[in-house]
């Protein structure tokens, strides 16, 4: 509180000395009189007080006088307490209201554009908790129901801004993930996760895991090692593909426990000046679990907290988006109904970024405009000047994207007019004759945002601006032509950032227009397509056997029975050439008792006899 005084104005502090100068010269007052009327006593009169006094010495007391006095100054003591405590509380409550006043954060300019002091990427501690905006959705007593006495049990409690931990969870301890503090530059802090020497084994034994093919061999991995983060990730693939919603996300909530309990103490979550460098595989898994998270909260119906997620994920790198979010963040905005934040971003961010080359930012900031224009507390020059902008941006998203158009009428089961049907601007030739890239980018929007179009006033408004397109387009007007231009100029080909986003979405729209170089290499949970140019700290050990410079058939008998070996296991002395016709005798003999134990259990099945035709069943 030392700070919230230190802020108030002076002319407050002098408003609130004048009443208790006021109290402390009433209080002298008091005592001057008393002390005036202690002289005036007669002689008499004290003498007399005196006698009673020795009197009531002497004699017990038998009434409860004295008490009740004393009762009653305690209950004066009592009541001025409260009324001080009451005016403190009062006063704090004033002191935060004139806080929020003053740093208003938020504040409408002429132009009716709401502008935000703190910086764009700025992300709050509470909306990162979707428990919050369940609740405003269906109050305290629906969402928590009795998580709290059951909370009040919990052995350990660890407060994390991520997630919150669960009683089912295995007992946190060091994992061997560090974070380290690389460089400051120009007030912006880069850092690292580190790996320590016990989790690169556990790494290496996860690496194995992932090439036997077998998911229970990272479950036995996971047993020993609960918090292994690239575990979890890929244990949460799995799970998800076998429709297990729930445990796919509880293993998220667990990597991002895992990694937030491993911070250093300066990187902030909120302050939008803390940077991970993508390129170093440490860093990715922090990257994919906050991705996926975002994911599960979307569908969950939180897209309010899924914003701020991502809000996170990009001030983490916003230069090079490696999980490109910005892909994502205009339809989060639109779900979470933040448009003012998503016009703000259009604004801030597209000199320099071009946001307006995107089709996701072309059709949605207009989309914006208009639900803005809707809103009924606005004036009317804030109305006007929304509808004009989103008629000037949606015409200019379709002059610029006329594939888009088609394929949205038809996810919201919208047939077009004769006209527009008809016209070649917005038929089959507009969405053939666009690039691959392009196409993968137009699918990937209409694919996630259909849903938003399906209102009717926003389906009549995009009616009207179509038509005004058509008109356009019908005149010449030379924006139709340098728009043609770009489009095929650009949009060559995607970076590798847009393959790496499409994958981890999964709209099937989009990932059927993933080029075949993409398609055809392994993509891996847990780290799909590394970027070309990474930051290795540490390499896996080579493989002590190499099937490579074995014989034919010893890798056709390895294929047959894994545990084979012709080789045997390898010396470490030096007499590697002296023993060497003994490794081949017992190299022989391992081969004929192999042979062996692989005739032995063959087994021959007899077939159904002639007196059953019909079989007993029992053959498969």
């Amino acid at each position: 509180f030392v700070q919230i005084t230190s802020e108030e104005p002076e002319d407050d502090l002098s408003s609130k000395e004048e009443p208790a100068d006021a109290r402390l010269k009433e209080h002298d007052v008091a005592e001057r009189n008393n002390e005036e009327s202690i002289p005036e006593e007669t002689e008499g009169d004290g003498q007399r007080n005196g006698e009673e006094a020795d009197q009531l010495d002497k004699t017990p007391v038998l009434s409860n006088k004295p008490r009740k006095k004393k009762k009653k100054r305690k209950t004066k003591k009592t009541s001025a307490c409260e009324t001080l405590e009451d005016n403190d509380l009062e006063d704090i409550d004033s002191l935060l209201e004139k806080i929020e006043d003053t740093n208003g954060l938020s504040q409408e300019t002429q132009s009716g554009i709401i502008a935000d002091s703190r910086p764009l990427l700025y992300v709050e501690h509470r909306n990162l908790n979707p428990e919050n905006e369940l609740k405003r959705y269906f109050g305290a007593r629906a969402v928590l129901g009795d998580q709290r006495p059951r909370q009040r049990q919990r052995q350990y409690v660890r407060s994390t801004w991520l997630t919150a931990p669960k009683n089912t969870w295995p007992r946190y301890s060091k994992t061997g993930i560090a974070m380290q503090l690389l460089e400051t530059r120009r007030g912006v802090q880069y850092f690292t996760f580190e790996h320590h020497r016990e989790y690169q084994q556990v790494q290496f034994k996860f690496l194995d895991a992932v090439e036997s093919m077998d998911p229970n061999n990272i479950v036995l991995l996971l047993q020993m090692n609960p918090y292994h983060v690239d575990s979890l990730l890929q244990l949460s693939d799995v799970c998800r593909m076998q429709e297990d919603q729930e445990m796919a996300r509880d293993l998220i909530e667990r990597v991002l426990y895992s990694l937030e309990c491993a911070f250093h103490p300066v990187f902030s979550l909120t302050s939008g000046s803390c940077r991970l460098d993508y390129r170093r595989p440490e860093n990715r898994a922090f990257y994919l679990a906050l991705f996926k998270h975002l994911m599960f909260l979307e569908k969950r119906g939180c897209p309010r907290t899924a914003l701020e997620f991502c809000k996170l994920i990009l001030s983490l790198d916003p230069e090079n988006d490696p999980l490109c979010v910005l892909l994502m963040i205009d339809f989060l905005s639109l779900r979470a109904r933040e448009y003012n934040f998503l016009t703000r971003m259009f604004q801030e961010w597209e000199s320099h970024r071009n946001l307006s080359q995107l089709p996701n930012f072309a059709f949605s900031v207009p989309l914006a405009y208009f639900f803005l224009s809707q809103q009924e507390e606005r004036s009317e020059l804030e109305l006007s000047q929304a509808r004009e902008r989103a008629a000037r941006l949606i015409q200019l998203a379709l002059i610029m994207f006329p594939s888009v158009l088609m394929p949205l009428l038809d996810h919201c089961s919208v047939q077009p007019d004769a006209r527009v049907a008809s016209h070649s601007f917005f038929g089959l030739n507009a969405q053939i004759s666009q690039p691959p890239a392009l196409n993968q980018l137009t699918s990937l929007y209409v694919g996630r945002t259909h849903s938003l179009w399906k209102d009717p006033a926003v389906m009549a408004w995009l009616e009207t601006n179509v038509h005004e397109v058509l008109r356009m387009v019908d005149t010449r007007d030379p924006l139709v032509e340098e728009s043609e231009h770009k489009r095929k100029m650009r949009y060559q080909s995607a970076p590798r950032n847009i393959y790496r986003h499409v994958i981890l979405s999964e709209m099937k729209e989009a990932t059927a227009a993933l080029p075949l170089e993409v398609t055809s290499q392994p993509v891996m949970g847990f780290d799909p397509l590394p970027p070309l140019d990474s930051i290795i700290s540490y390499t896996r050990p080579e493989r002590t056997n190499h099937p490579s410079n074995e014989s034919t058939l010893s890798l056709f008998f390895r294929s047959l029975l894994p545990n084979f070996n012709l080789q045997g296991d390898i010396r470490h002395d030096g007499d590697e050439e002296a023993g060497a016709g003994q490794d081949l005798n017992q190299g022989v003999n391992r081969l004929m008792a192999a042979m062996r134990d692989m005739l032995a259990n063959i087994q021959f099945q007899e077939p159904p006899r002639d007196d059953n035709p019909e079989g007993d069943g029992d053959w498969d």
